[in-house]
């Protein structure tokens, strides 16, 4: 046997040959490149149902309904477009009841102008509402109703009203100023209700 020569003994695991991985910073890259490619896509298809959803020409309807919500400039323009003859009716949706008195200051106060329904929905959703607008609806006959919602909720609050109102909606949204923070989270909560009621269809 020469000095040169290699042999393997019988049994001896062989060690495969290494060949070199990819660097760890290289792999957090495109991690963080996949990543971004995924924000920036749910960010786009978001647009068209978030940020620039259907928004319906006003016409006269036979209600304006309020939907409940955080961004409170949807009320006094809800009372607004009922008081300058949009609709004779104006149904506000208070979930808080009692406990937001400024609601129910207005809803207490009596409109010349328009017939005040209020309402605590049950459950405390827009489906909620969606069932109270049914009931009210075929009470008193209505067809056609005026909904107010801020822009994020719009195209949300079509589809749950839609399968519980078998009128005409008119969607209208609020002139609402909105942080880059909150359309964060509108992103992610209006998507988690429409999953919800994807998993819950109808009324």
């Amino acid at each position: 046997m020469t000095s040169g020569d290699e042999h393997t003994l019988p049994g001896t695991p062989q060690r495969p040959v290494s060949s070199p991985g990819e660097p760890p910073r290289g792999r957090l890259v495109r991690r963080l490149a996949t990543l971004l490619c995924l924000l920036v896509t749910a960010v786009a298809a978001g647009v068209p149902v978030y940020v620039r959803p259907q928004v319906d020409q006003l016409r006269h309807a036979d209600a304006v309904l309020i939907l409940s919500g955080p961004a409170h400039g949807r009320y006094a323009f809800g009372v607004d477009l009922a008081t300058r003859g949009w609709a004779p009716n104006l149904v506000i949706s208070n979930p808080g009841g009692a406990d937001n008195p400024r609601l129910t200051a207005l809803c207490a106060t009596p409109n010349p102008k328009v017939a005040v329904h209020c309402f605590a929905p049950d459950p405390p959703t827009t489906k909620g509402e969606g069932r109270e607008l049914r009931r009210l609806a075929t009470e008193y006959g209505w067809h056609t109703v005026i909904v107010v919602t801020f822009r994020p909720h719009i195209s949300r609050a079509r589809f749950i009203l839609g399968q519980c109102f078998g009128g005409d909606l008119v969607m209208v949204a609020s002139q609402t100023r909105i942080s880059a923070a909150r359309w964060g989270f509108e992103y992610l909560y209006q998507t988690a209700g429409y999953a919800r009621a994807a998993l819950q269809p109808g009324c």
